[in-house]
């Protein structure tokens, strides 16, 4: 019932998305949305905002939880492009930042928790490069993390806006080249 209500809140909006869409949707009696969701369509938008945040980190994997090598670095943001581009208008991060998140008491937690996971998997990255050499010791892995979040955001913003992913590219890509450079690397390449 979540994913259903999730597919039409990324297709249709949350003001055109009732219970009874869902139901009909999912293909589920009406009385198991209420036995479920007890409060509702809010209780229901919390449960979408929660699916969405882990899709979001979810469509990244393995790349994400792997970024030990430059190597690591470059599937991942080659996954992150792709999905995005893919997705399009129906992407989980659009549905739960610009859809539910605004419509939905408490979603807002859910959605400091994604981008906190978020980050924290960004910096384990580079904390990764920092220990394995490849990166100076002293690199503001923190900061970095948190430049590299901002720039996906945006790009993903721009995305949705004109359909077009050349900003999300350009983020990763000096996101990740900088790091490179910090570590005496070259550029990331761009395939």
């Amino acid at each position: 019932m979540v994913f259903s209500a999730a597919q039409l809140i990324r297709r249709d909006g949350v003001a055109a998305t009732g219970m009874r869409d869902v139901a009909v949707h999912a293909q589920a009696p009406r009385g198991s949305l209420q036995h479920y969701f007890p409060g509702g369509k809010d209780d229901l938008l919390l449960a979408v905002a929660q699916f969405e945040a882990d899709q979001v980190l979810e469509d990244q994997q393995p790349y994400l939880g792997r970024l030990d090598s430059w190597e690591a670095w470059r599937l991942w943001r080659d996954t992150v492009v792709r999905r995005y581009e893919e997705q399009g208008d129906e992407c989980p991060l659009g549905s739960l930042f610009l859809q539910v998140g605004r419509a939905t008491p408490g979603a807002r937690a859910i959605v400091v928790e994604l981008l906190h996971r978020w980050q924290e998997s960004l910096a384990e990255g580079i904390r990764a490069q920092r220990d394995a050499g490849r990166l100076p010791a002293d690199v503001d892995v923190d900061t970095r993390a948190a430049a590299l979040l901002a720039g996906i955001q945006g790009g993903v913003s721009i995305l949705l806006s004109t359909g077009q992913s050349t900003h999300l590219r350009a983020a990763l890509d000096q996101g990740i080249s900088d790091l490179r450079r910090l570590g005496g690397e070259p550029a990331l390449s761009r395939r």
